[in-house]
């Protein structure tokens, strides 16, 4: 029976044969070629698990960020770029079950395949051991990360950084558009700004001071595009 590398499942505090971690490290490449159960459903939960345990540490350890700012700290954690990163330090690439072809092709250092097998396996700890377990995962491994985004200056407000460009550079004031949908308990806004003759979306937030911060963030990121 195959087993996970010995460093990698003492770093996770799981059993060797824990048969979510197993499936955590299969990737659906290797899934389709032995018949087995690919890792898509456990990325699937250690997503939201991630997001809580960042949302969790935010609020807990920063209190001074607000609701707009502690979603453009998690956008800067919370992708696809930064778990890879993670999944790279615990070397998962290396630990994943891959098909053939996957790993001809490179597959192990995938951002995407890394960034869905570090959710993979904090989902296997959410199971195995509790959520408080793979919080503390989640929160040893990107808390450096958060608080590095929280010191960058569109972190703390993205808004006005973005106001006073456009203004030096005769683009005027920044005027925003936000719409909404959902059950009131479940509210998703998403925000558009305009900038000059340029209108740029930014992704869905829970509020509507959350959603402004990331259009301004998404303005501030494609204004030299």
């Amino acid at each position: 029976m195959w087993t996970p590398p010995e460093e990698l499942v003492e770093q996770l505090g799981l059993d060797a044969g824990s048969p979510r971690l197993i499936e955590a490290l299969t990737h659906s490449s290797f899934a389709a070629e032995r018949g087995a159960v690919s890792n898509e459903r456990l990325e699937f939960l250690g997503d939201a698990v991630v997001d809580l345990a960042v949302a969790d540490l935010l609020v807990t350890r920063y209190p001074e960020l607000d609701e707009g700012a502690a979603s453009l700290v998690r956008s800067h954690v919370v992708n696809e770029a930064a778990l890879a990163e993670v999944a790279r330090g615990l070397d998962l690439g290396g630990a994943v079950r891959l098909g053939r072809g996957e790993r001809r092709h490179g597959g192990a250092d995938r951002p995407g395949l890394l960034a869905d097998a570090f959710e993979a396996v904090v989902a296997a700890i959410y199971l195995d051991r509790g959520y408080d377990a793979a919080r503390d995962f989640v929160q040893a491994h990107l808390g450096p990360v958060i608080d590095g985004a929280r010191h960058r200056p569109a972190a703390v407000d993205p808004k006005t950084r973005l106001r006073q460009w456009a203004e030096a550079n005769g683009r005027g004031t920044p005027t925003y558009r936000v719409a909404s949908e959902g059950p009131p308990h479940a509210t998703v806004f998403t925000a558009e700004v305009t900038v000059g003759a340029d209108t740029v979306r930014g992704e869905p937030a829970p509020s509507r001071r959350a959603a402004e911060a990331l259009a301004a963030e998404a303005a501030w990121e494609a204004r030299d595009a």
